[in-house]
């Protein structure tokens, strides 16, 4: 330690030590104090903290109330877009499932009409190979049978 510490240190010291004690001491108030005059005050202390607890609440529940509204605006303006995006969609969707349902009818109609006309085409077809087998089957027939009941000759 250097030698003006090692010096103010005890002078500190003795000027504290024989410094009149009523210089550090609080002044006494100007108005007398008594134990009526402190029990009012602390009256209007209590009142006046009741008061002032009284006006927050009342601010915190008006402000809670404005905060309840805006969220529930909020909410109802949400729900109202979210369903007006659902309608929307669901529309889209009914009219790609009806053009799709259309189109699948088409495709379905003439695919079975096409078939139909194969199977016409295919019927006309083994009818008429049928009826020129049968034709022909019924000519060997009669040819057969002509055969054998027509007279012989006698030279046979």
């Amino acid at each position: 330690m250097n030698k003006k510490t090692l010096l103010s240190l005890p002078l500190l010291s003795c000027a504290l030590l024989l410094a009149p004690s009523h210089a550090f001491a609080q002044a006494p108030d100007s108005s007398t104090t008594t134990p009526k005059q402190d029990i009012k005050d602390a009256g209007k202390d209590t009142g006046h903290a009741v008061k002032k607890t009284g006006q927050a609440i009342d601010k915190g529940a008006k402000t809670a109330a404005v905060k309840t509204k805006e969220g529930t605006e909020t909410a109802a303006h949400k729900t109202a877009q979210g369903t007006k995006t659902a309608a929307e969609k669901t529309k889209e969707g009914t009219e790609t499932a009806a053009h799709k349902t259309a189109q699948g009818t088409k495709t379905a109609a003439e695919k079975t009409k096409e078939g139909t006309e194969t199977a016409a085409h295919k019927t006309a077809t083994g009818t008429r190979k049928a009826a020129h087998s049968t034709a022909h089957a019924t000519a060997k027939t009669a040819d057969k049978v002509e055969d054998k009941t027509a007279p012989k000759s006698p030279n046979q």
